[in-house]
């Protein structure tokens, strides 16, 4: 448990400086604890230790863990198939990795049938990746334009991106302006379904550099719990 609080704590203390460095405190700094291959009993410590958030990689974790982790907003961060949609459309909070119509499709016709309105972001996928999903920068605009024009169920509330590892942050940083730029330029668009709030940017080893380039949702999870056993991975 100490461990986990302390690791929160530093964290914490990270995304405010960084966060001060932009004209912003930490606390407009959303963090996601990243909790695959964490067992419920950890992501229950984390809770405990100020996690109000936390994201799953894969449907199988969140239907595995829902029932025995204390009450959170649960985030789908990982790549996300149309056949599992139905599975998880009534516990997460938000869904980070829409990049196709085929899958707003899916996710605005199963909302619809639980009622509800689901939050989503669009991946985009600025530096063109083969190994990553997403979107490319040019295909957002007509991705955001068909999604509000034909899913009633789905509310659009900003962009996500996975930069390249590089060993300096800095490196990357490119990466993450280019999507903040996108970020702006959307967010001012004015439609009922679409209400840019979230800019999902930065996981342990680049979340500084991903907020001082704009980022105000982190997803965090070795730098929380340590390395991860990937024995445990599904």
């Amino acid at each position: 448990m100490q461990r986990i609080k302390e690791n929160i704590a530093k964290i914490n203390g990270l995304k405010a400086a960084a966060a001060e460095k932009t004209g912003r405190s930490g606390d407009d700094i959303l963090l996601v604890g990243v909790t695959k291959t964490r067992s419920a009993d950890e992501i229950n410590e984390g809770i405990d230790a100020g996690l109000t958030d936390i994201g799953e990689n894969k449907v199988q974790e969140i239907m595995d863990k829902y029932d025995f982790v204390k009450p959170v907003r649960w985030h789908m961060i990982g790549h996300l198939q149309t056949n599992k949609v139905k599975y998880i459309i009534d516990k997460v909070s938000m869904i980070h990795s829409v990049d196709s119509y085929k899958l707003a499709e899916e996710i605005n016709k199963r909302a619809g049938q639980h009622g509800i309105t689901m939050d989503i972001l669009i991946q985009v996928n600025s530096a063109q990746e083969e190994s990553k999903f997403g979107i490319s920068m040019d295909e957002t605009e007509e991705l955001i334009r068909t999604i509000i024009e034909n899913c009633a169920n789905i509310r659009i509330r900003g962009l996500m991106c996975i930069a390249p590892f590089a060993e300096d942050p800095n490196d990357v940083r490119i990466y993450f302006a280019e999507v903040k730029r996108l970020y702006d330029q959307y967010g001012k668009i004015d439609h009922e379904r679409l209400d840019f709030q979230y800019l999902s940017m930065g996981m342990s080893h680049d979340f500084e550099a991903a907020i001082q380039e704009g980022s105000n949702l982190i997803r965090v999870g070795t730098a929380i719990f340590g390395e991860r056993d990937y024995s445990k991975q599904k």
